[in-house]
């Protein structure tokens, strides 16, 4: 079946996109920050559904880590499978707004979310195309079409970056998938200190809802999935509307 690298391994989706890969098969390389959570995972993963698990701590706003895991994506050891999907899943919300924010935080998120997925992405798919098979999943956001700080800064360059990037792959036997879901029922907003507690229980989407489309979008070769009815319809309205409506919207929302 092959096996898949998935950042941000321990929680929310990433631990989702671990479960469902492991359930179709796939061994695992697991990333994530803290080793006893890595190890806890990979353990669970291997007793349930016997798969091998390679855990890999990093830290990817970390320059240092980040090398380490573009080595193991490009430079398999000997007793060590070539990674045939790599999911780019790790990030976070920062939960301020920029101008209050300290800017070494700003900057640790930029890492993270752009420039981890771009070294990253760029070893695997070196790696991939020279096998003549292979995937690269990002995770996006719906909030890349609101110009809501940051956070959606760094997933409007994630969609532009995935949207090229599967371009050139195409003929490769390689491609690139971007995955941009709305509201779901993970810890996110939580660790970013958002009260969404007056958020109203139909706008949420489930983790197993979105990977299950991630997945099925990567089998299917296409470029561009939007997890959910309600955020399909949501991401054509903001794409559409004039930039003005969609920033006045914006501005009702909380930062925090």
């Amino acid at each position: 079946m092959g096996t898949a690298l998935v950042t941000g391994a321990t929680s929310g989706l990433g631990e989702e996109f671990c479960w469902q890969l492991a359930a179709a098969g796939h061994d695992l390389v697991v990333v994530a920050r803290t080793q006893d959570r890595l190890e806890e995972l990979a353990t669970r993963l291997h007793q349930i559904a016997g798969i091998g698990v390679e855990v890999l701590r990093a830290d990817l706003s970390d320059p240092a880590d980040v090398a380490l895991v573009a080595r193991r994506l490009s430079e398999p050891g000997d007793s060590d499978a070539p990674v045939g999907l790599l999911v780019n899943n790790a990030g976070y919300g920062l939960g301020r707004p920029f101008l209050e924010d300290d800017l070494d935080a700003e900057l640790g998120a930029l890492d993270v979310m752009v420039r981890a997925v771009m070294v990253l992405s760029h070893a695997a798919a070196r790696s991939m195309v020279a096998r003549g098979r292979g995937a690269v999943l990002n995770v996006g956001s719906v909030a890349a079409d609101t110009g809501m700080g940051t956070y959606s800064a760094h997933k409007a360059w994630v969609r532009t970056f995935t949207e090229g990037l599967s371009e050139e792959l195409r003929g490769s036997g390689v491609t690139a998938t971007l995955v941009s879901p709305g509201l779901t029922h993970t810890h996110f907003h939580e660790a970013a200190g958002l009260d969404v507690s007056a958020t109203p229980g139909w706008v949420w989407s489930t983790p197993e809802q979105v990977v299950t489309a991630a997945l099925d979008a990567v089998r299917h070769g296409r470029v561009l999935v939007t997890p959910t009815p309600l955020y399909k319809v949501t991401s054509v309205v903001t794409r559409l509307a004039p930039r003005a409506a969609v920033r006045a919207v914006v501005r009702r929302i909380p930062h925090s």
